[in-house]
């Protein structure tokens, strides 16, 4: 993806979406060697969908064509809109490729429905200390909630349609069933360690999709790591991608080119 080399669990052939997540990259953990390398996206649109980018460790730096711009530590989440049209670039801050270091991160993409694609673009900059704590098994899983209610607890970002989202740090030997309503789609990917649930093994760099109906996600964990939780109701539309554009037909496709190409999603300079 551009400079970077990622992991993409979804989309796969086998899998093309789990509504309303479309789209998950898993970037690192990689070593940076101080003052060398280039891994900066350069400034690229999108349209009708969410980028969400969770960072895991390092420090990025973000900037798009609205004027907004977020200095991200590890732990801290980026929940960016894209609507109607939004250019941006983002990539290691300064300070990081200068002095080096491990950067992980994990880019979602959260589908928008029809009527929201062409909504303002907006940027939510979140901070690790916004982001409340949920522990489970006297303390040996930390569910982090970026988004979303769990246990009367109340997630920071704003979504379009109801979502769950958690970034998880487990210790070996823990359980717990993570309520989920029955109604949503729901997802884990293991970013390290490894997990039990359904009676299945889950290990690093593997995702898990699970079948709607049930309550609860069960989690036992057989090592020491750290996962994300992914939840949300499905977006039941008809879906057309392409690139950096996700709309629900063809046409509208086309007509975002156009419009990009025209400089309707504004301009931003490397």
């Amino acid at each position: 993806m551009g400079p970077l080399r990622v992991k993409q669990p979804l989309p796969v052939k086998e899998l093309e979406q789990v509504s309303p997540f479309i789209l998950l990259h898993h970037a690192g953990p990689d070593v940076h060697i101080a003052g060398k390398g280039r891994t900066r996206l350069n400034p690229h649109p999108h349209r009708g969908f969410e980028p969400v980018t969770f960072l895991f460790n390092g420090r990025l730096h973000h900037k798009d064509s609205l004027g907004n711009e977020g200095f991200l530590e590890s732990g801290d989440v980026q929940w960016m809109t894209a609507g109607s049209g939004i250019i941006h670039s983002e990539g290691p801050s300064a300070g990081f490729a200068k002095e080096g270091g491990t950067m992980e991160l994990i880019q979602l993409w959260v589908n928008l429905p029809r009527k929201d694609k062409m909504t303002t673009p907006r940027y939510q900059d979140i901070k690790k200390e916004a982001i409340p704590i949920v522990t489970e098994d006297a303390g040996k899983i930390t569910m982090r909630i970026v988004a979303g209610d769990y246990k009367d607890v109340k997630g920071p970002a704003t979504t379009f349609t109801p979502i769950l989202a958690a970034t998880v740090d487990f210790g070996e030997d823990a359980y717990a069933a993570i309520q989920i309503p029955s109604s949503y789609n729901a997802l884990l990917y293991v970013l390290e360690g490894t997990i039990e649930s359904s009676g299945k093994e889950v290990k690093a760099l593997h995702m898990a999709v699970f079948d709607k109906g049930g309550d609860a996600i069960e989690l036992r964990t057989k090592t020491s790591g750290k996962l994300l939780v992914l939840a949300g109701e499905p977006i039941q539309e008809p879906m057309s991608s392409y690139g950096p554009f996700v709309m629900n037909y063809p046409g509208e496709i086309k007509q975002a080119v156009l419009d990009y190409e025209q400089g309707k999603m504004g301009v931003l300079e490397s």
